[in-house]
């Protein structure tokens, strides 16, 4: 077997607030294998989606190492970290970040156009097809229920056919079966391009869809019992 996907080792997080220094993260090592699908699970405030932020790239580690593809984060700057994101990576999070401005198409189109894909609204299109969003792609966020929005947010995701998906309660905002149906979509985007998966959720049920389960608690991975 090659190396992980993503690699952590010791990973701390601490953030500054009104209250002083927050330890989140308390000393992460985790290896999350190239093709895996990982839920994450945990009460609120466990770190779960701290600890997605730094396999992203969005958040860098106060101490430890996280290495992604190969790649050590420590040695990107801010810029280095977004086009890694753009070339290698999917994300999807509980609030959908969708352009208000632009339709679903440019939604989805936008960040191909941005990595100099000339086929960027040819691959946009399919991906809002696969979504079941064919006859809404000329709408704009506002004019999409919260369901539709979230395919947007999959189809954008999914479009540069990213190595690793990355999705923090991504049916945080929809109801029992808009999430199903969303949960549905994840998992058969990331079978069609056998992408490493790691899904951040609070609904047991969801997780044990993934080929593994951690727990997190207090900054922490619990030990299996």
């Amino acid at each position: 077997m090659g190396s992980p996907a993503i690699s952590l080792h010791n990973t701390t997080l601490s953030l500054s607030g009104n209250a002083g220094v927050v330890n989140i993260l308390k000393g992460i090592s985790l290896n999350v294998e190239r093709g895996e699908t990982l839920g994450l699970v945990g009460p609120s405030g466990s770190g779960k989606s701290s600890l997605l932020m730094l396999m992203a790239g969005l958040e860098p580690a106060s101490s430890g190492k996280v290495t992604v593809l190969d790649q050590d984060f420590s040695t990107l700057n801010e810029d280095g970290l977004a086009r890694f994101r753009r070339d290698h990576m999917g994300i999807v999070f509980q609030s959908f970040h969708l352009i208000p401005t632009m339709t679903a198409l440019e939604n989805v189109a936008t960040p191909l156009e941005l990595a100099g894909d000339r086929d960027a609204f040819e691959k946009a299109t399919a991906e809002l097809d696969a979504v079941g969003l064919s006859d809404r792609k000329n709408h704009y966020p506002a004019q999409l229920s919260g369901g539709e929005q979230q395919r947007v947010a999959l189809a954008r995701a999914a479009a540069p056919r990213p190595e690793i998906l990355l999705a923090d309660e991504p049916t945080g905002n929809l109801d029992a079966s808009n999430g199903g149906a969303i949960i549905d979509l994840l998992f058969g985007l990331r079978d069609r391009y056998g992408s490493t998966l790691v899904l951040v959720t609070h609904a047991s049920d969801l997780a044990s869809r993934c080929d593994r389960v951690l727990h997190l608690r207090d900054g922490l991975l619990e030990t299996p019992k």
